[in-house]
């Protein structure tokens, strides 16, 4: 018997295939390479939704702008309500304002995950909201609402570029526990909010943030070796290196790693997370020769949100703000099926007493 639902089958999906023996993901269709950073977020989103979204394809990135328009009519007067919450609980209260009986729920759905995001993040500082611009496209406002300032094309085509590489990976915790909600016909914001709530455990969402503790506590690239040495000799995993899924490359950290290239040279450390990945890398080598350790999507995560000035605990809500237009998608196709996701488990406790 499998524990954990390891290797188990547990739904049938047109969204997206991981293929970790081969460094390969596969969104509607297409190989992430084609479509990070040569589509547009608003685009994926279609094709992912198409089928299942009425009208998608038609000026999604108007329907977005739209839907965050709506969404923050609804959610600005919940602004004060965020002081003393992290941002991912106060992007958390925010999208559990909204009704599961709602018109064009699926866009609401992700144009309120933007605005929650900003003004979670926006709210954790004390900070009041900004209103969205329907007229921009998706990254560009989500990025000018959480900084309450000007976005230049390179800026927001990096953001985009991070939201295309999250949008959807296959039937991870997160994705998982929406299609789990969606299929009790519970409705799809309740669904989104049940994958926001996965997401939020540091062992999902929650990663990218120490690979930035790990370069603050290597200081300079004159240290780096040695506390990488250290690290590894006490037994420590180096943060951003290897995946529990992907075997080889990991697609997303490659189409980032592009991505952050593009924004090197500005006030930021990427020349100096450059050096510390190749560093890292000569050092895995040598104390775990012959196994292969390449980066993974929570580097350049780290190092590209960082360069936009997105704080560390902003991190995980515009994963969410990337991963809702799959979390929708995944509970439309899940509550299609008309059956409930209903596992197994093994009981291991005590029995009672057997009548003598």
């Amino acid at each position: 018997m499998t524990i954990g639902l390891d290797d188990v089958v547990a739904a049938e999906t047109s969204l997206s295939h991981v293929d970790g023996e081969a460094g390969r993901l596969i969104i509607a269709g297409h190989d992430l390479e084609e479509l990070a950073g040569h589509v547009d977020f608003e685009d994926v989103t279609a094709m992912l939704w198409d089928g299942l979204v009425a009208n998608a394809a038609t000026g999604p990135q108007a329907l977005l702008g739209e839907a965050r328009q709506r969404a923050y009519a609804r959610l600005a007067p919940l602004a004060p309500q965020l002081a003393g919450l992290t941002p991912v609980e106060g992007m958390r209260l925010l999208l559990a304002s909204l009704p599961d009986a709602e018109e064009d729920h699926a866009a609401l759905a992700v144009g309120a995950a933007g605005v929650a995001a900003a003004m979670a993040v926006r709210g954790a500082k004390g900070l009041a909201p900004v209103a969205p611009d329907p007229s921009a496209g998706h990254a560009a406002d989500i990025l000018r609402m959480m900084r309450d300032a000007p976005v230049s094309e390179g800026e927001a085509k990096a953001l985009d570029t991070y939201l295309v590489t999250v949008i959807d990976h296959g039937l991870n915790a997160s994705t998982f526990t929406a299609r789990v909600v969606a299929s009790t016909q519970a409705g799809l914001l309740s669904a989104v909010v049940a994958g926001l709530c996965a997401l939020k455990g540091p062992l999902h969402g929650g990663a990218p943030g120490p690979v930035l503790d790990m370069l603050d506590a290597i200081g300079s690239i004159g240290n780096a070796e040695a506390w990488l040495d250290d690290a590894m000799a006490r037994g420590e995993r180096l943060m951003g290196f290897g995946h529990r899924i992907y075997r080889v490359r990991d697609p997303r950290a490659d189409v980032l790693k592009t991505a952050v290239g593009k924004l090197k040279g500005q006030d930021n450390r990427i020349a100096f997370a450059e050096a510390v990945e190749a560093t890292a890398l000569t050092v895995l080598e040598r104390r775990k020769p012959g196994r292969r350790l390449d980066i993974n999507v929570e580097f350049y995560t780290a190092i590209l949100l960082d360069a936009l000035g997105v704080p560390r605990e902003g991190f995980t809500p515009l994963f969410a703000a990337g991963r809702t237009a799959g979390w929708a998608a995944h509970a439309i196709e899940q509550a299609g099926t008309s059956r409930i996701i209903r596992p197994q488990s093994r009981y291991v406790g005590a029995w009672p007493a057997q009548a003598a």
